[in-house]
């Protein structure tokens, strides 16, 4: 993901890498189930909100991890997209639960490949 809003083909690509690779990522990507559970967690989110991976993975991103994302703005649009399993939304975020404040830009991307969403997050520079 550049300076310009990634495309849907250059997401999906990102959707198809191994564990390894999403961790050489320079943005945070999180791969959530229908239901909001972490089922993968990136070394750049790890280090955006100092989370250790092992301990977010298999909790709801929306209720245990990120519950400030509990909001129609970020959880609605997650919800909306996976019972259409259609979602490609990018907006700017403040991260503020158990962290000092970030500001980012949100990417919300539906998988047809892995039937999951995911969420990529890059932190906004001052």
């Amino acid at each position: 993901m550049n300076d310009q809003q990634p495309t849907a083909e250059a997401l999906e690509s990102i959707t198809r890498m191994n564990e390894q690779q999403l961790d050489s990522l320079p943005f945070g990507a999180i791969r959530l189930d229908a239901n909001g559970t972490i089922l993968s967690y990136n070394h750049a989110e790890s280090q955006l909100t100092g989370r250790d991976p092992k301990s977010v993975i298999g909790k709801n991103f929306f209720t245990d991890v990120a519950p400030c994302t509990n909001v129609q703005g970020f959880a609605g649009r997650f919800r909306e997209g996976m019972a259409r399993k259609q979602l490609h939304a990018i907006f700017p975020y403040r991260f503020d639960f158990k962290m000092a404040p970030r500001d980012v830009s949100v990417t919300l991307f539906y998988s047809q490949q892995t039937d999951s969403a995911w969420v990529f997050v890059r932190e906004e520079k001052r």
